[in-house]
C-alpha cells in the first residue's frame, strides 16, 4: 500500500488567496493523520475530497495560530457532521485548556470523545504504534515549545515463494504467517529450511519527517536520517539569517543543510514569508546544498517513497 502526503496549506501566518496556513494529511497504511491545522483547513480539506469521517489522530506541532487555529472549528464540524469515534490530539501541554476554554465560552457540545495526549518533553519519544505505524516526535528549538513528527511504517511481511514452498510437502497454510515474519521452517526430521529460500524480500517501508517552525537544530539528525520524505520550514532566505534566528525559523540553505546531513530522499520546503513574491528563489537557494529540493503546491498530493 502507497503512502501519500497532501499538502492542504504551507505558507506563514497570514493567510492568502493562493495558499493557507500549515496543515497536511497523509495516508500511511490505510491510517489517516492530519498534521497541524491552521485557519481555513477545512475548506482544503474539502478541496481536496479529503473524508472528515478517516481522520482520527491530529497532530499539532506548536500553539500558534497559523497552526492550530483551524482546530476548534474542525472539532465542532465533526459534531455536525454526526461523529462518534474518538478523536485523539497530539499537542503540546495547554492544547486542552485552550480546547476546552474555546467550547466552554462558545457553548459548543462536542457530542464524542476528544482525547488529549499532550507533550511537554525535549527528547524524541514514541507517541502513537499499531501493527503498521509509528509515529515519534521531532523536538524543535522555537519560540515555543514545538514538535515535529516522524511517521514510520513498520517492516512489512516478507513475501511467499510459492513455486519453493510447494517442493516441502510438509510446509502447512498454517506455517504460512510464520514465513512471512521471516522464521525459518523446521521439519519433523530436524532438517532447517532458510527462510530466504522460501520467501522473497518485502517492499521497503517508508518514513515522513515534518518539522514545523525551527531554528536550524542538527540534533534532529539522527531522528530523521534516511526518510524518504523531509518538510522542513525555511521562512526567510540565508541573507535574513539574523532575523530567521531571533523569529525562530531556518532559511531554505539551512533546511537544505538539514536534508542533506540526515541523507534524506527529497526535501519539501515551506512555511515561506509573505515577503517573497516568487518562491522559486527558495528553492534556488535550497538546491546548492540538495539538489532534490522542491517547492509543496496547494493540495498537491506527494507519493512517498
Amino acid at each position: 500500500m502507497s503512502t501519500y502526503l497532501t499538502i492542504l496549506g504551507f505558507n506563514s501566518a497570514i493567510p492568502t488567496i493562493n495558499s493557507s496556513p500549515t496543515s497536511q494529511f497523509l495516508e500511511m497504511e490505510e491510517r489517516h493523520f492530519l498534521i497541524d491545522c491552521g485557519e481555513g483547513t477545512q475548506v482544503q480539506m474539502r478541496k481536496a475530497k479529503v473524508r472528515f469521517s478517516k481522520i482520527n489522530h491530529i497532530f499539532i506541532s506548536h500553539l500558534h495560530g497559523d497552526h492550530c487555529f483551524g482546530l476548534p472549528g474542525l472539532v465542532a464540524s465533526f459534531r455536525l457532521l454526526g461523529r462518534k469515534t474518538p478523536l485523539n490530539i497530539y499537542g503540546p501541554k495547554g492544547i486542552k485548556k485552550m480546547m476546552d476554554t474555546i467550547f466552554e465560552i462558545t457553548e459548543t457540545y462536542k457530542g464524542f470523545e476528544v482525547i488529549y495526549h499532550e507533550l511537554e518533553g525535549k527528547e524524541s519519544v514514541k507517541i502513537y504504534e499499531d501493527k503498521r505505524v509509528e509515529v515519534f516526535t521531532i523536538p524543535l528549538n522555537h519560540r515555543i515549545y514545538c514538535n515535529g513528527y516522524l511517521f514510520k511504517e513498520k517492516p512489512k511481511e516478507r513475501h511467499l515463494n510459492m513455486k519453493e514452498i510447494s517442493k516441502h510437502k510438509e510446509i502447512e497454510i498454517c506455517d504460512f504467517q510464520n514465513l512471512r515474519l521471516g522464521k525459518d521452517f523446521v521439519s519433523e526430521d530436524g532438517n532447517v529450511i532458510d527462510n530466504a529460500s522460501l520467501t522473497t524480500d518485502p517492499q521497503p517501508s517508508v518514513s515522513y519527517a515534518f518539522c514545523s517552525d525551527t531554528k536550524y537544530k542538527e540534533d534532529i539528525i539522527p531522528i530523521i536520517e534516511n526518510v524518504d520524505v523531509l518538510y522542513h520550514e525555511s521562512t526567510f532566505l540565508n541573507n535574513l539569517k539574523e532575523m530567521a534566528d531571533y523569529t525562530g525559523h531556518s532559511t531554505a540553505l539551512e533546511a537544505a543543510t538539514i536534508a542533506k546531513k540526515a541523507q534524506v530522499g527529497k526535501l519539501i520546503l515551506g512555511h515561506f514569508s509573505n515577503r517573497y513574491s516568487d518562491l522559486s528563489v527558495m528553492t534556488d537557494e535550497a538546491r546548492q546544498i540538495f539538489p532534490n529540493s522542491f517547492l509543496p503546491k496547494a493540495l498537491e498530493t506527494v507519493k512517498v517513497g
